[in-house]
């Protein structure tokens, strides 16, 4: 087969030869320098009903068999995050299944007794509106009890309902002060800008990002026990940067910025940033590859593999970033992950096909394409469908 095709490009077609050679393949150790979570998508199932507004469909064997492959490079998994749709297709009871099947399947992780799966809390239960804050802290207990069942590190994800129903930073410390005491193992905090969800627009009781971050340091000093570290997802290296250099002894950032991790990731010599990343299930090859290289004090490797994927990861993540999900399964239908390109509720109508082809070329140079020939064929397809000659 050809490895050509011809791409959507400004308003005409070019044929574009594949360049990229694949990441080599392989399975990883989880890295010893950083903690590494792949926050997963899930596979919609062909044969159901995933048309927009309709209950969650998934496919659980090839759901949990793109868990297992994060799992083989090393990376452990942040379960029912935004990646896996909450909020965008992924209602709770598709949610509280997919938390218990995940979790049945995680391996323990080698320095640790704890399981490599992280599962995100929040309060979609709830139905759109504005909620009492006792009827927000009731919702987030009813999911932080399924995390302390199933034996995964909770994840206490921003919450729509929490940001409509707070008017000041009092009630944000309210309600994390009563979830926090009742968790019986630390978790990750969850700050998600407003470019991932405009529902969270001034969360944590301010528009100003500086005075948000004075009440999280401010909550994580009163925490410190009951606070693992904080995941913080604002496309902003100086914003994380700065609250890096607050938090207390013990406590992790878990970069969330899908634009600049390479150089969080690193840090300097003083700090440095964990991950918690929607583009690793991405670029998790490459991912993998980079963290061993960083482990083994090859920082050359570890820039010379990381620097691709970043053009890939700003074109997934660009505006309207909450699409970015879309991007994430047509990656993982490309590489074989999954048998369409599908998604609940529909999404997977969120990106053009230019915004595609821009998409698989940049795959193509970042070396994530592990199957060339496959992507090649596949892409072909959903683009004659689209009414491309390709």
């Amino acid at each position: 087969m050809s490895l050509s095709l011809r791409l959507p490009l400004d308003g005409g077609l070019e044929t574009y030869q594949l360049t990229g050679t694949p990441v080599a393949a392989g399975t990883y150790e989880p890295a010893r320098s950083r903690l590494a979570f792949a926050a997963a998508h899930v596979v919609s199932d062909p044969l159901a009903d995933n048309s927009p507004g309709a209950p969650a469909a998934i496919d659980w064997d090839h759901t949990l068999g793109f868990r297992r492959h994060l799992w083989s490079l090393g990376l452990s998994v942040a379960e029912a995050m935004d990646t896996a749709q909450r909020g965008m297709g992924l209602d709770w009871p598709a949610t509280q299944e997919l938390i218990r099947r995940s979790a049945r399947e995680a391996p323990t992780h080698t320095v640790a007794t704890e399981k490599r799966i992280a599962v995100g809390v929040g309060t979609d239960q709830l139905s759109p509106g504005v909620h009492p804050l006792e009827v927000v802290i009731a919702a987030y207990e009813e999911q932080l009890a399924l995390a302390e069942e199933v034996g995964a590190q909770p994840i206490l994800m921003a919450s729509r309902a929490l940001c409509a129903a707070a008017n000041s930073p009092d009630d944000y410390r309210k309600v994390y002060d009563r979830l926090l005491s009742q968790s019986s193992r630390p978790v990750i905090l969850h700050w998600l800008g407003s470019m991932f969800d405009p529902a969270l627009d001034g969360y944590w009781g301010s528009d100003s990002l500086d005075t948000a971050a004075d009440v999280v340091v401010d909550l994580i000093n009163e925490n410190t026990a009951q606070v693992d570290g904080i995941k913080i997802s604002l496309l902003d290296a100086s914003k994380e940067i700065a609250l890096r250099k607050r938090l207390p002894a013990g406590v992790r950032l878990y970069t969330g910025d899908d634009f600049n991790y390479p150089e969080l990731i690193r840090g300097d010599d003083e700090h440095y940033s964990d991950a918690l990343l929607g583009i690793f299930a991405a670029i998790a090859p490459a991912a993998a590859a980079a963290l061993k290289a960083l482990d083994d004090g090859e920082l050359t490797k570890y820039e010379e593999i990381f620097a691709p994927t970043v053009p890939l990861a700003r074109q997934i993540f660009s505006a309207p970033t909450y699409y970015y999900k879309t991007g994430i399964a047509f990656l993982a239908w490309l590489n074989g992950h999954q048998p369409g390109f599908g998604m609940v509720g529909g999404l997977q109508t969120g990106r053009s096909l230019p915004h595609l082809a821009d998409t698989f070329r940049l795959a193509d140079a970042a070396g994530v394409l592990t199957s060339p020939e496959l992507a090649v064929d596949r892409f072909r397809k959903l683009l004659t469908v689209g009414g491309i000659d390709a």
